[in-house]
This record gives C-alpha cells, sequence and structure tokens, in this order.
C-alpha cells in the first residue's frame, strides 16, 4: 500500500489516535466493496486502524489487495444478527452504502438498513457513526434519491450514537460513476442537447478531498452529532464541468443547447445510450441535478481541516482523474458496484444438475503457445479487447440488453490486463478465477434463465489447450425458446472465439507483445491447422 495516492492515511491530522491501553482503534466499514469503501479501507490501514468489513458476499474482498489484512463479517446491512456480530468493541463505523435502484420500495428498504444499522451500534456501543450523504438545498422538494439519503442520516443522528453526516455533491474521481457521465457525454457529443439543468450551479469535489474528510471524521470530538456540507474550492454549472473536461481531455468545448423538454426519466435514458451508465445509476444522478447543490456553510472546516495543500480544484480533479485511466491505475469503479435484480448465487457444482434442465456449449482448441501467454489472452478478455469473434454480434447483443435496461457492454472493465474475483467484466461479473488456469464469468445481462461462461488454459504435449464451456440454466418456456433461438449464433461466436483465442496465445508468445496489442475484429476465426474445436448444446 505503498502507492497510495493522498490522503494516504499516514498524515499525522489523519492518523489514528490510540485507545487509552495503547491500542489500535477499530473500525467498521459497511460498504467496503463499493467506489469510496475500496478506496478508503487500505487508507485507514495505512492510518493505523484495525479494520472489519460487512461484507454480503467475502469472496469479493479477493479483489483488494488489502483483502486479506481485514477482519470479514458476512452479511448486509438488513441482516440485524450479522450487523450485531459486527459492531461489537467497534470506535468508529463507516456507512457507505445505498440504493442506486429506482424501483418501489427503495427508500423503505434503505431506511430499514439504515435503523438496524443504528439499533444495533447503539445496543453495542459503538463510539461513532460517519455516514456519506448527499448535498442538497433546503427547503425544496428533493428527488426520492436525496430524500431518502436525508433520512438516512437522520435515522443515524437520532440513535444515540454520535454521528457525523458527510453531504457530498458530484464526486470526480477516476472511476466514479459522476465522472465517467461527464467524460463519455463530452467525448461522444460534438454538440451537446441538454436538459434545463445543466444551468444549474453544483459544487464537485475530488474523490481525495471525500477521503480527506471521511479519514477526519473518525477524529472529530465525541460530541458532535450533526450534519455538515463538503464540497471543492470550485461552484459550476453542469456545462461548465463538461467544457472544463473537454479542456483537460484536449478536446474543442462543445456548444451546449437546452431542451425543456428532457425529463429526469427521459435525460436518464439519454445518458444510458450515449455513455456507459445504465439507467438503473443514470437515474438518480441526473435526478440529484435537478436542484442547485452548493455548501450552505463552511462549518466542516472547524471540524476537520481542509487538506494542508488545499482542496483540490474541479480541472485539476479531471486531471488526476484522467492521469489514472491512462495508466491503467484506476483503484475503484463504479462499474464494479452490485447489479440490482440480476441473479448473484454462483454456478452450482455439476451433480445438482441432476434433474434439472440445463444448455451447455463446449469448446476447445490446442495451440502451441505455452499456458503462460493462453492465460494472458483469457485474463485480458472483454472491454477494449473485445471478445476475439464477431465484433458486430457482440456489440448487437450488447444493445439488446441496454434497450430492455441491462448493463450491456459499455461497463467495459476496471482494469485492461487484470481480473479479481468481484470485477465487472462487459455485462459479466467475475464470479471464480483461479490465476493462470481458471476463469468463471456470471451473467448480468437480462436474460430468461442463469448464465455462465467458463474459460480454461490446461497444459497439452502440444503446448497448452483452451477449453471453454457456456452453461444456461433456463426459466420457463421463454428460456427455452430463448436458448434455441441463439443457438445458431452460439455456433459461430462461440466456436470462433475459442480459435481467435488461441491465434491470439500464439502471438503473445511469439512476439511477447500484451493481449490487448493483438486483440482486434476477426477477419478469419478459422485459421491454423492444429486447431481442434469440438462442441455440445444439450443437458449433461
Amino acid at each position: 500500500m505503498d502507492d497510495l495516492s493522498a490522503p494516504t492515511g499516514r498524515e499525522p491530522e489523519l492518523a489514528a489516535v490510540p485507545r487509552p491501553d495503547g491500542s489500535a482503534p477499530r473500525a467498521l466499514v459497511i460498504g467496503a466493496t463499493g467506489y469510496i469503501g475500496g478506496r478508503l479501507v487500505p487508507r485507514l490501514l495505512a492510518a493505523g486502524y484495525a479494520v472489519r468489513v460487512l461484507a454480503r458476499d467475502p469472496a469479493r474482498l479477493g479483489a483488494f489487495e488489502w483483502g486479506d489484512r481485514v477482519e470479514v463479517r458476512a452479511g448486509d446491512a438488513t441482516d440485524a444478527a450479522a450487523v450485531a456480530s459486527a459492531v461489537p468493541d467497534v470506535d468508529v463505523l463507516y456507512y457507505l452504502v445505498h440504493s442506486m435502484s429506482s424501483g418501489k420500495g427503495f427508500a423503505d428498504a434503505d431506511r430499514s438498513a439504515a435503523e438496524t444499522v443504528a439499533r444495533e451500534s447503539a445496543a453495542a456501543g459503538v463510539g461513532r457513526i460517519v455516514y456519506l450523504g448527499g448535498l442538497h438545498p433546503d427547503g425544496v422538494e428533493l428527488s426520492p434519491h436525496l430524500r431518502s439519503r436525508v433520512e438516512v442520516g437522520e435515522a443515524f443522528l437520532g440513535s444515540g450514537v454520535p454521528t457525523l453526516v458527510l453531504q457530498a455533491g458530484v464526486v470526480i474521481g477516476s472511476g466514479s460513476a459522476s465522472f465517467e457521465m461527464v467524460r463519455h457525454l463530452t467525448e461522444v457529443l460534438p454538440y451537446m442537447p441538454a436538459p434545463k439543468w445543466v444551468r444549474n450551479r453544483i459544487q464537485p469535489i475530488a474523490v481525495r478531498d471525500v477521503l480527506h474528510y471521511l479519514l477526519g471524521a473518525a477524529r472529530v470530538p465525541a460530541d458532535v452529532n450533526r450534519a455538515v456540507d463538503i464540497g471543492g474550492p470550485d461552484v459550476l454549472r453542469y456545462g461548465q464541468m463538461m467544457n472544463g473536461y473537454a479542456v483537460e481531455a484536449g478536446l474543442r468545448q462543445r456548444p451546449i443547447a437546452t431542451l425543456p423538454v428532457l425529463t429526469p426519466r427521459l435525460a436518464s435514458h439519454w445518458v444510458n445510450l450515449v455513455t456507459p451508465i445504465p439507467r438503473s445509476i443514470a437515474r438518480p444522478l441526473v435526478e440529484s441535478l435537478q436542484n442547485e447543490c452548493v455548501m450552505k456553510d463552511h462549518d466542516v472546516d472547524a471540524l476537520i481541516p481542509p487538506p494542508g495543500d488545499g482542496l483540490t480544484g474541479y480541472r485539476a480533479a479531471v486531471r488526476l482523474a484522467l492521469g489514472r485511466v491512462e495508466g491503467d491505475a484506476v483503484e475503484t469503479s463504479w462499474q464494479d458496484a452490485e447489479v440490482l435484480g440480476v441473479p448473484s448465487d454462483p454456478l452450482p457444482s455439476d451433480p445438482e444438475w441432476a434433474g434439472r434442465v440445463v444448455f451447455t456449449d463446449r469448446r476447445s482448441a490446442v495451440t502451441s503457445a505455452p499456458p503462460a501467454a493462453l492465460w494472458r489472452v483469457i485474463e485480458g478478455i472483454g472491454g477494449e479487447n473485445g471478445w476475439y469473434s464477431s465484433p458486430l454480434l457482440w456489440a448487437i447483443r450488447g444493445w439488446m440488453d441496454r434497450i430492455v435496461g441491462g448493463i450491456g457492454l459499455a461497463r467495459g472493465r476496471r482494469s485492461k490486463g487484470r481480473l479479481a474475483i468481484g470485477d465487472a467484466l462487459d455485462f459479466w461479473r467475475v464470479e471464480a478465477l483461479e490465476p493462470g488456469t481458471f476463469l468463471r464469468l456470471r451473467a448480468e445481462m437480462k436474460v430468461p434463465g442463469l448464465a455462465w461462461l467458463e474459460l480454461r488454459a490446461i497444459p497439452d504435449a502440444a503446448g497448452s489447450r483452451y477449453e471453454q464451456r457456456a452453461v444456461f440454466f433456463p426459466l420457463g418456456l421463454a428460456g427455452r425458446l430463448y436458448w434455441l433461438a441463439v443457438l445458431p449464433f452460439h455456433g459461430f461466436i462461440f466456436a470462433g472465439m475459442a480459435r481467435r483465442i488461441a491465434d491470439a496465445a500464439e502471438t503473445v508468445a511469439g512476439s511477447g507483445e500484451s493481449a490487448d496489442a493483438v486483440a482486434g475484429d476477426p477477419e478469419d476465426v478459422g485459421s491454423a491447422e492444429d486447431r481442434s474445436v469440438t462442441a455440445s448444446a444439450a443437458a449433461p
């Protein structure tokens, strides 16, 4: 963790204050695998805290370098028993979760989870709660998501546990949904038709400054129980943010025309169309921009002084984010947030398939490349590298998914060449990973069933053997009809994918190039004479 960007947690004003007996204070992080939580945890460790996390899926912690340095409790904030097991002996609890769903009942679910955490924290004698809420104006009707975040903060403030609610607006950092929305809207559109909210004033804040305030919140006096606004030094209109990005990215500034007919619902569809941000995330982001969100005061300065070198300006934050993206050094990303409403259970083991309807498609290809070269291609699959077969058909499938409200292919991947359990990969999620040999992806596209894709690199006398298996559990008649409908396309896509990956492995082995250097649109997916491709599409 020596390569942490500022703040590192080692700053004297942010370092942990030992307990009276000299032991390290304990921090509990709920939401540790999220965008902010994944960055906060290593800095808490560097600051000297003993860190415990509450994680719905502990296996996802394997995606983080710090995963084996924290104490883990399985469960989520809605599970009173899990929360009760996590809160004892906690000095500061960070609550960094909120629903991004627009479905009915999300506000009740958020409030119930907060009340559960508040109740169990009070019973266990937690020293302090820190909640990252949303910056908002007073005296106006708030969007459902902003109103829900206010209610969550109020639940903590009324819990009897000293609470500090940090209310932040648009967060700018590599991988943040707000940054990616600005980035793609600006890069894709030479002319921007936009809702009237592009003229509202907002106060963005760099993710490094959010982390500064979160670390500092653990050290505020014990009698502080209140909400405070946090923001960067610049107050801008959204249109100015887009053109500020354009300047930093070397693009010409974009003409912007406001259209009063673009409601939040229509605007979220528009964002979903031209950016990787799905509607489920775009809509709360768009709704949060309906009102001017500027700090009402700077009371936070008396509790947590700004960083020694000052808060980060908007354009400087964009510059830092772009540097991280270009250097393939994005710490955490919105892409890795869980997608609500999609399957999350792992693939059952083969013996459990007995008596179930299941379809499989198996392919294999022998290559002269060593297993290490083949694995480099497998680990680099997806995102900018593509899927090594019929880019047009993959793109069509991605657009079909987005049209029905799915994530589509535009989500990409956080790192160009590295994968870990829990990482997002286009419309897949890394479910299982054995470095050098095995990768299993779970589908998060909208389909009438459950789907997985497995890729293996196996040593072979000729070099190595690539094995590929697609597994589909259909739901009802719709699921069976879906499989039959796509079966002809699988014959082309999956066979070509196996051949192309084997070819790419040989190129990597022969030239020393990375997998992304050899990926591209396949002109001929069936080439070398030493290929042996087999397929099956039936119940085992």
